[in-house]
This record gives structure tokens, C-alpha cells and sequence, in this order.
């Protein structure tokens, strides 16, 4: 079992940045796959980026060129370096781990981005 552990959300303005950072804990192996998902009020949860042990990485067309998705391997930590925001990108972030074939989830931090 993986627990997921994410922090530095918060408000800032619109334009501003924020880094998210998220370590995974327990008895693990590899894991696969990492990433973060948002959902905002009255939405579903959508992917906003992803990496692969390998590096590879999938980012969400809204946020392609303002968000960086980095992973640590030896730390088991990934984060998520967001630029230029904006009022849109307002949601709950969740950090998320594929391992032994099961999406593992952390409980989220809350983003707002607002004057």
C-alpha cells in the first residue's frame, strides 16, 4: 500500500506560481506512474499531469506550457511546478501513484487562484 502525502497549495493571485510536492510512503518497489488530478466545484476529477518512472510525461492541453510535472525516483516524490495561473486552475490537487495495480490517491490540496 502506498500513502500519498501532498502539500504546498494555498491562494495566489492570477499570473502568480505555486509548486506542489507530494512523497509517497510505505513498502514500495517502483511505482509506475505518478501524477497530479484537480477537481474544481460541480466538476469531475480530470488529469493534469503525469510521469513515468522512465520520464515520459502527459500533461492536460490547459495546462501545457504553464505546468512542469518533475519526479524524484530515489525519494519516491514528484511535483508540480505551476506558472502563470489562472482563475480556471482553481481546484482541489490531487497527487496519485499506479502501484501494483491499483491508483493510490492522497487526500489533496486545495488551490485558489484569485484577486
Amino acid at each position: 500500500q502506498v500513502q500519498l502525502v501532498e502539500s504546498g497549495g494555498g491562494l495566489v493571485q492570477p499570473g502568480g506560481s505555486l509548486r506542489l510536492s507530494c512523497a509517497a510512503s510505505g513498502s514500495i518497489f517502483r511505482i509506475d506512474r505518478m501524477g497530479y488530478y484537480r477537481q474544481a466545484p460541480g466538476k469531475q476529477r480530470e488529469l493534469v499531469a503525469e510521469v513515468t518512472g522512465g520520464g515520459s510525461t502527459n500533461y492536460a492541453d490547459s495546462v501545457k506550457g504553464r505546468f512542469t510535472i518533475s519526479r524524484d525516483n530515489a525519494k519516491n516524490t514528484v511535483d508540480l511546478q505551476m506558472n502563470s495561473l489562472k482563475p480556471e486552475d482553481t481546484a482541489v490537487y490531487y497527487c496519485n501513484a499506479f502501484y501494483g495495480g491499483i491508483n493510490n490517491w492522497g487526500k489533496g490540496t486545495l488551490v485558489t487562484v484569485s484577486t
